[in-house]
């Protein structure tokens, strides 16, 4: 059974900085797509970056939201089963609920198959 867990919310000054990280177990998740996404309250939930590889390319690449490009950074550690996001800068509208998931394939921003429960990010103005 796949099992996705996060770790690392919490609350932190505008301008701080957290690393989000985000256990796998069930399977080898080296062929999947890993993502992040995020839900702020009253809103729907947003992909923030993901990183995966395509059939053809062995090399990961990474996808962000325009929203985090630059401040925020996805990266991966096929031998735990984790990945990680480095999130630094932060801003009040970064306060949401953070969320890791898995797929197989592309694109990485949709079509996520597994999911974790969230972490909760807290960004203090």
């Amino acid at each position: 059974q796949v099992q996705l867990v996060e770790s690392g919310g919490g609350l932190v000054q505008a301008g701080g900085s957290l690393r989000l990280s985000c256990a796998a177990s069930g399977r080898a998740f080296s062929n999947y797509t890993m993502g992040w996404f995020r839900q702020a309250p009253g809103k729907e939930r947003e992909f923030v970056a993901g990183i995966g590889r395509t059939p053809i390319y062995t090399a990961y690449y990474a996808e962000y939201a325009d929203s985090v490009k630059g401040r925020f950074a996805i990266s991966r550690d096929n031998a735990k089963n984790e990945w990680y996001l480095q999130m630094n800068s932060l801003k009040p509208e970064d306060t949401a609920v953070y969320y890791c998931a898995a797929r197989l394939g592309t694109p990485l921003r949709s079509g996520y198959q597994y999911w974790g429960q969230g972490t909760r990010v807290t960004v203090s103005s």
